[in-house]
């Protein structure tokens, strides 16, 4: 005799389940600590709930020294990174998904090795080349390297949402005395705010959570600094203020949040749109 169907997803929802939970747990012990007195972050028998609720942490994190001019830079070069990649990979994917093109694969190619490099292993060279040009200690060079990171994905997933558009509808605008650049602005541009959504929230998360570039090229201008480099203020000779920690990091967790709930409607469907054709 066959299961019943909810009998027979049981142990898929039983794992689903788990998953959730230890992927939920740190960023619940996070805000739950930014809420305790340090009293209770420092006893021996932590619990889970917090027995008394305080605000001192945040204030203490707020009035930290830097912490609106951090935030500021954070902002600043999260924001250009992503839109320059938007700029570039629209172009690039347009090009790749509706042009023929000597060297096209080998160009896809070289965009998926460049995805798959793993930017740590850059920070040397990256750091060099500021260096001998004179770009150390600048917000724009971080914006370029967060564009550079962000670049290859965006072209991937763009290029394939650009390739489930019917041509035939650029056609038939065309023929209606669009040209091509025109055609695609008007007709099949509006239908890429999913891709742009889904690009969009992967190139903000990635630049606003980056901090080894952030470290290594900001040495001088303290305040050239972004908000994951501030949060390890709170780490000095003496310890470390794990009640302001926490709630530093609740409030840079914050945006990212926002964004994302403003954008999940789209994510889903310009992640699985990017993945169809190509």
């Amino acid at each position: 005799m066959t299961p019943p169907a909810a009998l027979r997803r049981l142990p898929l929802n039983a794992a689903a389940t788990v998953t959730v939970v230890l992927c939920l747990f740190p960023v619940y012990w996070m805000v739950a600590t930014a809420f305790k007195p340090s009293r209770d972050i420092q006893s021996e028998n932590p619990q889970l709930l917090p027995q008394s609720w305080t605000l001192d942490h945040f204030r203490r994190a707020i009035d930290a020294d830097g912490f609106g001019l951090f935030w500021r830079n954070s902002v600043l070069v999260t924001l250009g990174a992503v839109a320059l990649a938007l700029l570039v990979a629209l172009g690039a994917s347009f090009a790749v998904a509706r042009m023929r093109w000597r060297g096209r694969r080998q160009f896809m190619l070289m965009v998926f090795v460049a995805q798959m490099a793993p930017w740590e292993s850059l920070i040397i060279p990256v750091y060099i080349i500021s260096r001998d040009t004179g770009m150390l200690d600048r917000l724009p060079t971080l914006t370029l390297v967060y564009f550079m990171m962000t670049l290859p994905f965006t072209i991937v997933v763009l290029r394939g949402f650009i390739a489930t558009i019917p041509a035939e509808l650029e056609e038939s605008a065309q023929v209606d005395g669009c040209t091509r650049l025109g055609a695609f602005r008007h007709v099949a541009f509006p239908l890429l705010a999913p891709g742009l959504m889904a690009t969009s929230l992967f190139g903000y998360i990635t630049a606003w959570n980056e901090f080894a570039y952030a470290n290594f090229l900001i040495i001088k201008e303290q305040d050239h600094r972004t908000l994951p480099v501030w949060l390890s203020s709170f780490h000095n000779t003496f310890g470390t203020d794990w009640g302001a920690t926490m709630a530093a990091s609740t409030l840079f967790a914050l945006p990212a949040l926002v964004v994302f709930l403003l954008l999940q409607r789209h994510v889903t469907s310009g992640f699985a749109a990017g993945a169809v054709k190509g």
